[in-house]
């Protein structure tokens, strides 16, 4: 093939390739009749049927698309209704109103700005950490269950000697034994506040002559408060648990009272219809080291009393 040739060739393959992308971009920008191109007014966002409370995991039939005005889209507003069914609803969502990422994840991770009590219930804060409060990850639309630790020093019979003025006896101090009792069950978390972030360290050569720590879990004890929907009757059960004040008898560390254990908000929808569920309330026994013998087969330790043989005269 002579080099003329070749070139007429490849001229006639650049224009079919340009001709292509030509109609690829008339089909994808529609055009007016008078041939300008039309801008977007609209765009395709996922809005809730009908209202969907507060720990709902999110069904079909409670989302659609629609399209609404783009100055009227929502930050970060889903476009396809697959992105959100199955997902639990960290916020309530009214009729109409567009699913975001903080319907789903309540917001800033452990910030609140205001708490909507439901009706006829109250709204009451418990301090937990990562050891008492599920690693600190509870967050709001979660369902939490409380269990109480007390120590027998709490179980003490404390009375006034009236020989002595200013003087208490103890009468029943025990010894370092433990009681637990799952007392509340099917509470609903309203939002969580966690401390703010940690400084990041400056730049420097301090800086980088500190190791790069892998990432994962710092165990450092942070705490977290939790925001509960409870009766009445709870109000009073959990701020008596928050008077007392626990420690370990051998190393004088104070001790959290009050321990939070995550529930699946399956246990609190039906599964049919969707609608929330009352709690089964489990039976329970509570624990003390007796239970555990008793029911566990926990080993108590055998003491050996060691044979010191007789001087010889």
């Amino acid at each position: 093939m002579k080099r003329s040739n070749r070139l007429v060739l490849l001229v006639g393959v650049f224009l079919a390739i340009v001709a292509f992308v030509g109609i690829l971009l008339l089909l994808q920008s529609p055009a007016t009749p008078n041939g300008t191109t039309t801008v977007p007014t609209d765009a395709p966002v996922v809005v809730a049927k009908a209202d969907i409370p507060l720990s709902t995991r999110i069904r079909a039939d409670q989302v659609e698309i629609k399209r609404v005005p783009l100055a009227a889209v929502s930050a970060g507003a889903f476009a396809d209704v697959s992105q959100v069914i199955g997902q639990v609803a960290r916020q309530p969502v009214t009729a109409g109103g567009q699913i975001t990422p903080t319907t789903l994840t309540g917001g800033t991770s452990g910030a609140i700005l205001d708490v909507d009590t439901p009706a006829g219930l109250r709204a009451i804060s418990v301090r937990v950490d990562q050891t008492s409060g599920v690693g600190t990850i509870i967050k709001a639309g979660d369902y939490v269950d409380a269990i109480i630790g007390l120590t027998e020093e709490q179980f003490a019979s404390v009375t006034q000697d009236p020989a002595i003025e200013d003087q208490v006896i103890v009468t029943n101090p025990g010894p370092y034994g433990t009681t637990t009792k799952l007392i509340l069950q099917g509470m609903q978390v309203l939002g969580t506040l966690l401390p703010p972030a940690a400084p990041v360290a400056a730049a420097g050569a301090e800086a980088s002559a500190a190791p790069s720590a892998a990432p994962g879990t710092v165990l450092n004890d942070q705490q977290e408060i939790v925001i509960l929907a409870v009766t009445a009757q709870q109000a009073e059960v959990i701020r008596w648990a928050q008077l007392q004040i626990g420690r370990n008898l051998l190393t004088n560390q104070q001790l959290q009272t009050l321990s939070l254990v995550l529930r699946s908000p399956e246990d609190f929808i039906d599964p049919e219809t969707g609608e929330p569920v009352p709690p089964v309330l489990a039976e329970t026994t509570g624990v003390v080291l007796q239970t555990l013998i008793d029911t566990y087969g926990v080993l108590p330790p055998t003491i050996v009393t060691p044979v010191i043989p007789a001087a010889t005269p």
